[in-house]
């Protein structure tokens, strides 16, 4: 039995369509993405979804009166459908412990730097592109790690460095950082993770 993968998904899902077509190319033969779970409903990722026949559902956070009461739905939808495992690709809704918890090294994202450089609380996004080059740094890259309560703080995956060049915009960079780096190790790691927890159970 495949472990069944929830991909968390905000915007144009572009980490999303890597994993997608990383399936189809049999390089995560342990795992399926068999939900896609949105925090907006006009996020483009839906689409790619509805194209590529994964079932997706759209949980928006201001519905819910807190935060627990938000987990606590995500985790019921979860539950119904038997997910084992979570990849967050580009999901913009902080989790609480009460959700990690819950999931213990089961919730896997993408960082687009090399951790422990750019990362935690309002680097996301071209954010960390922009301060990458701010700082001047000629190497940053891309992180795939475990999720726990603190933002970008779990343990370490896998990694990728990426060269920065002289005229590099944030745009440009994060363009690199993803062809080179996210759309790469992002399948790698989901494939470890599945295979591992495939044969925790058995």
């Amino acid at each position: 039995m495949k472990t069944k993968i929830a991909v968390f998904v905000s915007g144009g899902g572009t980490n999303l369509q890597a994993l997608i077509d990383a399936e189809k190319r049999g390089e995560i033969p342990s795992g399926k993405i068999e939900l896609v779970l949105a925090s907006n409903d006009t996020a483009y990722a839906l689409t790619r979804a509805a194209e590529n026949n994964i079932p997706s559902v759209v949980v928006k956070r201001k519905e819910f009166d807190s935060q627990i009461a938000y987990e606590e739905a995500v985790k019921t939808i979860l539950a119904e459908r038997g997910i084992e495992m979570i990849v967050l690709a580009g999901f913009m809704s902080i989790l609480s412990e009460n959700f990690t918890a819950a999931y213990p090294k089961r919730i896997v994202n993408v960082h687009p730097s090399l951790i422990p450089s750019f990362c935690g609380k309002g680097f996301y996004g071209l954010h960390v592109h922009e301060a990458a080059l701010a700082y001047g740094v000629k190497v940053t890259g891309a992180t795939v790690h475990y999720v726990n309560e603190i933002p970008d703080g779990g343990e370490i995956i896998l990694q990728k460095a990426v060269e920065i060049q002289e005229d590099d915009t944030p745009e440009v960079l994060q363009k690199r950082v993803m062809e080179q780096a996210e759309w790469i190790l992002l399948p790698k790691a989901v494939e470890m993770v599945a295979a591992k927890l495939q044969k925790e159970r058995g």
